[in-house]
């Protein structure tokens, strides 16, 4: 049950490496948040981790390198937030750049289908964030984070609207 069949360091490279290349892949397929996957985004995630675990352990199963394996993911994760949070440049490599989806009222199709967002997926953002008409909207923008901030337009003050407002 603890005994490794496959060498310490050997687990922890494997790991590092199967991290970096899941982050890799998981960046390339562009910015959803969990509860934004769609049912065969979270088939593929499961799967995924599942197709992963032999490369991970080489076959060892003990529980020795389940541990080894887990903590060396956990470190690799720690490290690459704490060097996201001190280089601006490593931080749009590994976690992207906020995208315009929509400026004044118009659509950037290239940026939706650069970023796999489907027009009903940009049109329930818009709606959730109190949008009746693409008109209304100003900016409507697709963060790091998956979520998309929606900024409405301002209504322009009528001419002659404030001589109309009461005096105090």
């Amino acid at each position: 049950m603890f005994e490794l069949t496959v060498n310490y360091l050997e687990l922890i490279a494997r790991g590092v490496l199967v991290y970096f290349f899941l982050l890799l892949i998981l960046r390339l397929t562009g910015k959803r948040q969990i509860g934004q996957l769609a049912p065969f985004d979270l088939v593929l995630l499961l799967v995924l981790s599942n197709a992963v675990q032999n490369a991970m352990n080489g076959g060892d199963n003990s529980l020795t390198a389940g541990v080894i394996s887990a903590t060396t993911l956990i470190v690799c994760n720690g490290v690459i937030s704490r060097l996201t949070a001190r280089s601006k440049w490593l931080e749009g490599l590994v976690e992207g750049r906020p995208r315009v989806l929509v400026h004044d009222g118009e659509v950037n199709h290239a940026a939706i289908a650069r970023e796999q967002i489907t027009h009903h997926e940009l049109m329930a953002a818009l709606r959730c964030a109190g949008c009746a008409h693409l008109a209304d909207v100003h900016f409507a923008v697709l963060e790091n984070s998956g979520h998309i901030n929606v900024i409405l337009r301002r209504e322009r003050p009528r001419e002659g609207a404030a001589d109309s407002l009461p005096k105090d």
